[in-house]
């Protein structure tokens, strides 16, 4: 067969298998062109699942009528003008495909007016011979667009179509995702002249929120957080769910690139990484993100359907992504790990003989908090042995929750009685001797027998910390061990845990450097500058990356994992400072010991969950070296005032 030019209405039909798939893409193409002529208000109205009628009528700026017939020419646009102008595209519409493709395989009527008009006109144009006659019409100023009868003369693409309930399915998540994309445009969706979805304007983050929760779910919004970071001109915001907020299936993933749909590859990587510590590989995440770059940094012109994008720096924009995500999680878990999971009355003046008898006539309160009735009964269901506290079973932790949920719930049956309480009440309210820092004389060595208790063997003969029971005064972790009790300081095991992290990278590999997505620049003196350059090797030892930027500033370029969260503005500053009092005597023990000091965040109100992650680490840290810190670490606990309440009563 000899080469030859294909007729307009066999090349449009072609193109046409590409810009029309369904009746979802016409609704796509139409609405979209809708929103470049700067409509705030769309009406779709669909019959049949979109293959007997869609009409979209927007209020925007209108098509002239001398410009009406042009439109529903091949490769017509007003979007663009040159070759220039792909090079930065900022209409979600401009290859000038779309009228022509959809006018080739239905009935297409095309009525509208601009504002310089006195009245409207109608563009009708029909698949088969593809003429287009104009008439006069009534209309306001703005575009109405009717396909009628989608496919009728293509059989073979009608009978791909599904039911009318699956197409309507998707036009109706599409104008979801549109409906995200642009919070100013009101749309309403009609479907056999019935409303089916209506999306106000919003304009303020109330409004913005209740769009959000008709389109996402209010569980989502519930479990959102908002995310937002800029950098160089690229920029990331939106909301995306915590862990609690996960989901089974990936229905609620929404992403935008300068307000454009979109499902690209390099942009579900980056976000899945950021979730990868957060999330079971059964689980999926649900965000809805906005990314907002310079249109010369990109190119939309990659795929038929513009599904997908091509960055110019793909792995600036991946890093990006990732960090965000990633640091926005890190930040929720933080604050989840620092509130209290549960709380134990310990103070004398609290728990009173009068408490405990009405206890006994009053049902334990679930999340109260003060219920010592309820408290006591958790306690004493705790089993015997020794195990470590790394490894506890789940019958141990039944009765709370995580995420900041308090309180005991106990069963009937279980609630101890008077005599038991005032044993509970003896024991927990022996005198503890306070850590060295606290008192002016010497402190009692936990290894030997302190004054009028009996004798407490729980030294460095017990085979790890013990097993953890529940957080006393916020502060502090009851510990089984062997057959003794005892309690853990919790802010000396912290700075203890992040001790021995340092040592061990001063005397091995070294702590890793992660750089920062944005490094920040500091102040600096020339002395300070000097002193960077000396110890420099030392300073990357502990995964800290400086770098001189002028003569008066330095770059922080990379920190070790427990500065990522640290105020580097301050942090770095009084690092300097400690370099500048130490001179030459400054080495891997000493940056250890400041470091421990000043990067150890103390918490008001420890989690049980996370004081047992904090016994594991030390244990799997210092392992046999532990026991030499028993003596700042632990306290025992007198339990010779429980015995002699059980053997008096």
């Amino acid at each position: 067969m000899a080469i030859q030019i294909l007729p307009a209405r066999l090349a449009n039909q072609i193109a046409a298998g590409e810009v029309v798939e369904r009746p979802a893409s016409v609704v796509k193409e139409l609405v979209e062109n809708s929103i470049d002529a700067g409509a705030t208000r769309i009406d779709v109205d669909i019959e049949k699942g979109g293959s007997k009628l869609i009409r979209i009528r927007d209020n925007g700026s209108g098509i002239a009528k001398e410009e009406l017939e042009l439109a529903l020419s091949r490769h017509a646009t007003s979007k663009i003008s040159c070759l220039d102008d792909l090079e930065a595209i900022v209409s979600l519409g401009f290859r000038g495909e779309a009228l022509a493709s959809i006018s080739s395989v239905s009935r297409l009527t095309l009525t509208s007016r601009t504002v310089t008009q006195s009245e409207a006109w109608s563009a009708y144009a029909e698949g088969r011979d593809m003429a287009v006659q104009v008439k006069p019409a009534a209309h306001p100023v703005g575009t109405t667009v009717e396909v009628v009868d989608l496919f009728f003369n293509t059989p073979a693409r009608r009978k791909f179509l599904r039911t009318d309930k699956t197409e309507f399915g998707h036009i109706d998540e599409l104008l979801k995702r549109i409906a995200l994309s642009r919070f100013d445009v009101a749309i309403t969706l009609r479907h056999n002249g019935t409303i089916v979805r209506q999306y106000r304007a919003a304009s303020n983050e109330s409004q913005k929120e209740k769009r959000l929760a008709a389109i996402c779910g209010h569980q989502f919004v519930k479990t959102a957080v908002a995310v937002s970071l800029e950098h160089q001109g690229l920029t990331l915001q939106g909301w995306i769910c915590t862990p609690g907020g996960a989901r089974a299936q990936n229905d609620i993933q929404h992403c935008f690139v300068n307000q454009r749909m979109m499902k690209d590859k390099l942009i579900n990587h980056a976000i899945r990484q950021g979730y990868e510590a957060s999330l079971r590989p059964d689980q999926f995440a649900a965000y809805v993100l906005y990314i907002d770059i310079d249109p010369h940094q990109v190119d939309v012109n990659v795929h038929p359907a513009k599904h997908e994008v091509r960055f110019h720096q793909a792995r600036l924009v991946h890093d990006f992504i990732y960090q965000a995500v990633a640091d926005a999680l890190m930040q929720v878990a933080a604050e989840q790990a620092s509130q209290p999971e549960f709380d134990v009355v310990t103070e004398p003046d609290m728990v009173t003989e009068d408490c405990a008898t009405e206890s006994e006539t009053r049902p334990a309160k679930a999340g109260s908090g003060h219920s010592s009735q309820a408290e006591y009964a958790e306690w004493r269901s705790q089993p015997s042995g020794n195990t470590r506290a790394s490894g506890f079973s789940q019958s141990s932790s039944r009765g709370y929750s995580g995420g900041g949920s308090s309180g005991y719930r106990a069963d009937s049956d279980s609630a101890p009685t008077q005599r038991e309480q005032k044993v509970y009440q003896a024991l927990m309210t022996t005198p503890v001797v306070p850590p060295p820092s606290q008192v002016n004389e010497a402190p009692v060595p936990f290894n030997k027998t302190p004054v009028n208790s009996a004798p407490v063997s729980v030294g460095h003969a017990a085979t790890g910390l013990g097993k953890a029971l529940a957080i006393v005064a916020a502060k502090y972790l009851l510990l089984k061990r062997a057959d003794d009790i005892a309690l853990l300081d919790l802010d000396a095991a912290s700075r203890l845990a992040l001790l021995g992290q340092f040592q061990a990278a001063a005397h091995g590999e070294g702590l890793k450097a992660q750089p920062l997505l944005i490094p920040q620049a500091l102040p600096v003196s020339a002395s300070e500058l000097v002193l960077i350059g000396r110890h420099e090797a030392l300073l990357q030892q502990f995964g800290i990356v400086l770098r001189q930027k002028s003569a008066t500033q330095a770059m922080v370029m990379a920190v070790c994992q427990p500065l990522r969260h640290q105020n580097l503005q301050q942090i770095v500053p009084a690092l300097m400072a400690f370099m500048a009092e130490q001179h030459d005597a400054l080495d891997a023990h000493a940056l250890s010991e400041w470091l421990s000091d000043h990067v150890m965040q103390k918490t008001d109100a420890y989690g049980l969950s996370q004081a047992v992650t904090l016994i594991s680490d030390l244990e799997n840290c210092w392992q046999e070296a532990l026991a030499d810190h028993y003596s700042t670490l632990l306290r025992p606990v007198d339990v010779a005032a429980a015995v002699e309440a059980f053997n008096n009563d």
